[in-house]
């Protein structure tokens, strides 16, 4: 039985109730995705794995409960004139697909080097898509442009309350399907599922250990914890396209209470780690997803002590076919 200890109201932007509460509105919206298992994968990391594959979501990512729990909760006033974010893809397919599903139009800034197979499936779902230069300042000033001439309502793809309490519902999923586990890891780029895992696994399992994975050519978030302060993404490097962009206040406020660690990883051990998912668990991830694989898979990781159990957030399947790195 999971017994929820509770966090202190009004420290941070959700809370476990927030998230329950999420649960309710995406119960039949949203897939309740599916946990694998992999004993090949057990041997190598030398411990259990659970594997929550957001793949399998809606949209193909994790993104879609938190999109859908922010855009759900508008009034009719606020959603009238529609929504509006910036996202490299998955939240930008995330909030087009819940705008399509309300019945409002979305506005979607992208930066120009996405992926194809993001921009093609935003646009599918009906959204206006503007290009932008591939930096946060672009990003964001366009995004209040399009905001002001429209008025339509900012979805922010990660330090958006509703949204955190959104992506914490994969974790709360994962407890309740696998019961205790003694650590969770996921990927880290603006910090809004690991945050809301935090809250989640905080309340519920507050004993278990919580890692975050990024890639070493974008590992702002790394080096915040290690300084103690939050610190800008600079001049990102990595195949890892959904983890470019930096934390944000609600959740670095989140992060810096509740992470234990962050595991930094190269591309070329997260190339290997999404080449052994697909030869071994015959699924496809891309390449942010298969940031927390190959962290559990690395010989830091391996020599952590007491952690027999490690749940492992699959964030997303949406990957160029013809692109694929190995």
């Amino acid at each position: 039985m999971v017994v929820s200890h509770q966090i202190p109201m009004g420290k941070y932007a959700a809370s476990i109730d927030d998230v329950r509460a999420a649960a309710k509105r995406i119960k039949g919206i949203g897939h309740r995705t599916p946990i694998l298992t992999s004993k090949t994968l057990d041997r190598l990391a030398g411990r259990k794995l659970f594997f929550k594959c957001e793949n399998f979501q809606k949209v193909g990512a994790f993104k879609f409960r938190g999109g859908w729990n922010a855009i759900s909760m508008l009034s009719d006033k606020d959603a009238k004139n529609g929504v509006c974010t910036h996202s490299s893809g998955n939240h930008a397919q995330a909030v087009a697909y819940a705008a399509l599903k309300r019945g409002i139009p979305a506005y979607i800034v992208m930066p120009n080097n996405s992926p194809d197979v993001k921009l093609e499936a935003v646009k599918g779902y009906g959204a206006n898509v503007t290009l932008c230069e591939p930096t946060l300042e672009a990003r964001q000033t366009t995004l209040e442009k399009i905001s002001e001439k429209t008025g339509a309502e900012v979805i922010h793809p990660f330090n958006n309350p509703n949204v955190i309490a959104g992506q914490g519902t994969a974790a709360l999923e994962l407890i309740e399907d696998v019961g205790e586990v003694d650590a969770i890891i996921a990927p880290i780029g603006g910090g809004g599922l690991m945050s809301g895992t935090c809250i989640t696994t905080r309340s519920l399992l507050p004993n278990a250990k919580l890692f975050g994975a990024e890639p070493k050519g974008a590992d702002d978030a790394y080096r915040s914890l290690k300084e103690g302060k939050m610190l800008p993404q600079e001049s990102p490097n990595t195949i890892c396209d959904g983890l470019l962009t930096s934390l944000g206040e609600n959740t670095w406020n989140i992060l810096k209470d509740h992470l234990n660690a962050i595991y930094t990883v190269s591309d070329d051990e997260v190339i290997k780690a999404m080449k052994l998912i697909w030869e071994r668990m015959k699924i496809i991830i891309e390449p942010s997803c298969a940031t927390p694989v190959a962290a559990v898979l690395s010989s830091e990781f391996k020599e952590l002590k007491g952690i027999e159990k490690v749940g492992i957030i699959l964030t997303g399947g949406n990957i160029d076919l013809s692109k694929i790195p190995f």
